[in-house]
């Protein structure tokens, strides 16, 4: 029986319906798991995402001839049955199922299995065959809960303000900084974000995900309130002369890999929160388990662990060598983006 999706250079192909999932050249018709920038790329002469990812990819790409589909409603193309499942990863994170000759295959992109108040949980979807990342996909990746995590984003925070610093916390501008900025207690000072966070901020809103006042450097009227702030900013910032204008502030990083102490080291951060929009290793290993797939095809991370492990449990297990980059690409692909659109000239 021929596979539902096979490998190709422009991306993943599903040959019956002709079209491709996240590819990274430019094709005619792609399927887009979620609006990070190695999954939803330029180019590409039409689109189909879920609908609540629509502002968040008009934001980063522009104009485009987008089709959206709800979480679960099924359309048929080229005799492919195809839906949408919830990620649970970013705003409008999806999961695409296919059906065809008998065949259930999920492609998953990126997901997280944790809660986040920021998009719709993920669902497990059963499947003969399942698609899956490995950005964590190490044993030592095991996230705490929120209420712990943010307890002590708050406390540090807390902790500045007493003594007059600024508290710049560097992530991704679109998902982390909107999962972080839900999750923070907007009493203990005035929030800022960079001019490459503020109009993601204004997607989520759109999609009715409650997000507290935020505002811009430049909207900041008495200059003693940089010195009480949280500033939310993507990594490029952090390390520019944007800064200059918060003078000695203490800075952190959130993301998956400030597991490892060793990455907030050589960062140079002050402080590394543990915050990601990925599974850690017993998420995925819960979510590949509720597909009940027995073939799991394994797409970026640490792929040859997964693959071996996996195969120790039982499963049919290999690897498509993609161009996906996982927690660390949206540093990258910001870069430009960073500008902020309010000037950014530094003070």
């Amino acid at each position: 029986m021929a596979d539902l999706v096979v490998h190709r250079p422009e991306g993943l192909y599903c040959p019956p319906g002709d079209f491709y999932i996240d590819p990274w050249r430019p094709v005619d018709r792609a399927v887009i798991t979620h609006a990070h920038a190695d999954h939803a790329r330029v180019g590409h002469g039409h689109y189909l995402a879920a609908a609540s990812a629509e502002g968040v990819l008009r934001t980063r790409l522009g104009d485009m001839n987008l089709q959206t589909l709800p979480y679960g409603e099924r359309i048929l193309h080229n005799g492919v049955a195809v839906s949408l499942h919830p990620a649970g990863h970013v705003l409008g994170s999806a999961q695409v199922r296919l059906e065809h000759g008998g065949q259930v295959w999920v492609a998953s992109g990126d997901y997280k299995v944790a809660p986040d108040r920021t998009c719709t949980p993920f669902e497990p979807v059963r499947c003969d065959v399942f698609i899956t990342e490995s950005t964590f996909g190490l044993p030592i990746y095991r996230w705490c809960d929120d209420s712990e995590l943010f307890a002590d984003i708050n406390a540090w925070w807390s902790r500045n303000v007493l003594a007059g610093r600024a508290s710049v916390i560097a992530c991704y501008s679109f998902g982390k900084a909107q999962r972080l900025l839900s999750g923070v207690d907007p009493s203990i000072g005035p929030i800022i974000v960079h001019g490459a966070v503020e109009p993601l901020n204004r997607a989520y809103r759109a999609e009715g995900v409650e997000l507290p006042a935020t505002q811009l450097v430049t909207d900041v009227k008495d200059k003693a309130d940089l010195k009480r702030a949280l500033v939310v900013c993507p990594p490029s910032a952090a390390a520019s002369t944007w800064m200059r204008r918060f003078g000695d502030a203490s800075t952190a990083f959130a993301s998956g890999w400030m597991q490892v102490r060793g990455n907030r080291r050589r960062g140079g951060w002050d402080r590394g929160f543990v915050l990601s929009d990925h599974a850690d290793w017993p998420g995925l290993m819960r979510a590949i388990g509720a597909t009940g797939a027995q073939r799991v095809i394994v797409t970026h991370g640490s792929v040859p662990v997964m693959v071996r492990y996996l195969t120790e449990q039982g499963l049919q297990a290999e690897a498509f060598e993609t161009e996906y980059g996982g927690d660390a690409v949206e540093g990258d692909a910001q870069a430009a983006p960073d500008v902020p659109p309010d000037g950014g000239a530094a003070a």
